[in-house]
């Protein structure tokens, strides 16, 4: 299927490995021109040469840190100045730490919210004045299957996540008439570092190894699969697509069929 994205710039964020990686690869896969980041520059630029080699797409990598306003808006200014205003945007970035209302300290909730909202609402910010101006765009925040069915042990991820739901919703009605399409969506279990943490840090608090926990993740899964980015990526493809301009203010879970709620 030819989504019709030949040529458009997206950026995509914390894209050197994991779920930001995977929508990367099939980004470029549909010819987009595309930039990444991550906090690791070399890492980056490593992954975007691994992205071009495998797709034959033009790909730039870039160093920043989106919790943080001064980076983002340098990305921002860099891939302009490299590619153009994007076109296409998705946002990610990596979860906070775990932890329970219990250990989770005060300080720490700032930070997830500069990490997993404010990240998004910034980049948003940035990339909307172009897209309005060209009558189209793409927006598409990766953000967790815990905005539906909250996580234990993960506070913090679970609160950030939810107030980002909110603020694309909402945004969603606003930016439509200008051809600009506002969708996130929603991971379960994908075989990402992220996944790798979490199954060592519940063996820690637990008498299992981290063998029995990743055979628990399995088990709790409707597919009996962890998930490959691959599979994600191809749906943030979608949404980016021209076939998907009729699809917006939605969250699209991509969990293997874990979530077991009805809407």
């Amino acid at each position: 299927m030819d989504l019709g994205i030949n040529g458009k710039i997206a950026l995509v964020t914390a894209a050197s490995r994991g779920l930001g990686r995977g929508c990367a690869e099939q980004l470029a896969a549909e010819h987009c021109r595309v930039a990444i980041c991550s906090r690791d520059e070399a890492g980056a630029k490593q992954a975007a040469a691994e992205i071009a080699d495998r797709t034959n797409a033009e790909v730039v990598g870039f160093g920043a840190d989106v919790s943080k306003a001064e980076d983002v808006d340098r990305l921002l200014a860099d891939v302009r100045q490299s590619l153009g205003d994007p076109e296409i945007l998705v946002t990610n970035a990596g979860g906070p730490p775990p932890g329970t209302f219990a250990s989770t300290a005060l300080e720490d909730y700032g930070k997830a919210l500069n990490l997993n909202l404010m990240s998004a609402v910034h980049l948003i910010h940035g990339v909307v004045p172009a897209m309005k101006t060209r009558g189209w765009g793409r927006i598409i925040a990766v953000t967790s299957i815990s905005v539906k069915q909250p996580i234990a042990n993960l506070l913090l991820s679970n609160m950030a996540r939810a107030g980002l739901t909110g603020f694309l919703k909402t945004i969603s009605t606003e930016l439509a008439p200008h051809g600009i399409t506002v969708n996130a969506l929603l991971p379960g279990t994908h075989k990402t570092s992220r996944i790798d943490q979490l199954i060592k840090d519940t063996a820690q608090r637990s008498d299992k190894s981290e063998e029995q926990v990743y055979q628990e993740m399995v088990d709790n899964i409707p597919s009996k699969a962890i998930g490959d980015p691959a599979d994600f990526g191809a749906a943030a493809a979608f949404l980016a697509g021209s076939q998907a301009r009729y699809v917006t203010g939605q969250s699209l879970l991509v969990d293997g069929g874990r979530y077991s709620g009805l809407l």
